[in-house]
């Protein structure tokens, strides 16, 4: 599970994983083995984290886990009376219905130690009225960890229109492209204040989408959805399945509190290669890591293809080049992440880096 090319640092290893998850535990259409089975069978996923709806029965059944490669974890996907602040809550043992407020379970979640996620936060749409858009609105909050960046099925329903569906329907994972322009402006400005960490989601149900004449097609089947949108993580131990699944599963949530994650798009090529970190007299700082800064601070980043690398400084462009190793220099304190594009199709997205 060991990338041989991790560059970031010597002490970190490098995890696949899928978040965001529907079983038949609330509104997905396979139980959590089959999907474990699924992902095995893909051969290059790490790791699993279920959120049914409102609910920890995967966890308080038993489902959490190594099978075979592939290590699960079950946390909920919490949401409020009008079906709005959706929130993925992670290492929690309390369930929350929609009697809560977003503030009620956002806090309660933090309280408890807990990790949790806004999903889908600028979510909008009107194509197809069963499932109205689910966004969040409780910005005014500090107690949440980090957000979905980048949700392929909220993308998908969105673009949605009467004249393309069929073929969106037919080529799903062509019609992923980009995260929302406003979701990322919104959590480069959050990152300003405070780190708040981005992850990617598949939101993968494994719908069946009926047709004309009766006939049925499963729209992104969960083999599909796993071959989207993934979360990179780098731990600093080991984990493979000769460890406690129970310890495997702190050192998934260690990483991603921290922000020692990335989001890349499966369909553009393998980003478990990539690496992103800052260095200078002081030492070195990798993804969600902070660097005194010095004028002579310089970001190394490795990619594995030739592709082309943007630096993102405080929530703008400042510089780009293309090619599979490469060198910008630091302009001043602040955060650095980085956007990477293939034939311009983006393919991945860093955490940040502080300069401090």
């Amino acid at each position: 599970m060991k990338s041989d090319k991790a560059r970031a640092s010597d002490k970190y290893h490098v995890y696949t994983g899928i978040i965001h998850i529907h079983s038949t535990f609330s509104d997905g259409t396979r139980p959590i083995p089959e999907i474990a089975q699924i992902a095995n069978e893909l051969g290059d996923v790490h790791f699993l984290l279920i959120t049914d709806h409102n609910t920890l029965r995967g966890k308080k059944e038993g489902f959490e886990g190594w099978y075979g490669k592939v290590l699960v974890g079950v946390g909920t996907e919490i949401n409020d009376k009008d079906d709005r602040n959706h929130y993925l809550a992670f290492n929690i043992d309390k369930e929350f219905g929609p009697e809560y407020s977003a503030e009620e379970y956002v806090n309660q979640v933090d309280a408890m130690g807990g990790l949790g996620f806004i999903a889908h936060p600028d979510e909008s749409r009107s194509y197809i009225r069963q499932y109205p858009p689910y966004p969040w609105t409780l910005w005014n909050s500090d107690r949440f960890h980090g957000i979905e960046i980048w949700n392929q099925m909220s993308e998908w329903m969105e673009g949605l229109t009467h004249f393309n569906k069929f073929w969106r329907i037919l080529h799903p994972r062509r019609s992923i492209i980009s995260p929302k322009p406003q979701t990322l402006e919104r959590w480069d400005q959050l990152n300003l204040q405070r780190k708040v960490v981005g992850i990617g989601g598949v939101d993968a149900h494994g719908f069946l989408h009926r047709l004309i004449g009766g006939f049925a097609i499963r729209v992104f089947r969960y083999k599909v959805s796993f071959r989207t949108i993934r979360t990179h993580i780098l731990s600093e131990a080991a984990i493979t399945p000769d460890t406690d699944y129970q310890e495997a599963l702190q050192e998934v949530y260690a990483a991603l509190r921290a922000g020692r994650c990335f989001i890349s798009h499966a369909y553009l090529g393998s980003a478990v290669d990539f690496s992103f970190w800052a260095q200078n007299q002081h030492g070195s700082a990798t993804l969600g890591e902070t660097l005194p800064f010095e004028q002579n601070t310089e970001f190394s980043i490795h990619l594995p293809k030739k592709a082309k690398a943007f630096l993102i400084y405080n929530g703008r462009k400042i510089d780009e080049q293309i090619g599979t190793d490469i060198r910008f220099a630091a302009q001043g304190k602040g955060i650095y992440r980085l956007e990477v594009t293939v034939d311009d199709r983006p393919w991945i997205y860093s955490n940040h880096i502080r300069l401090q």
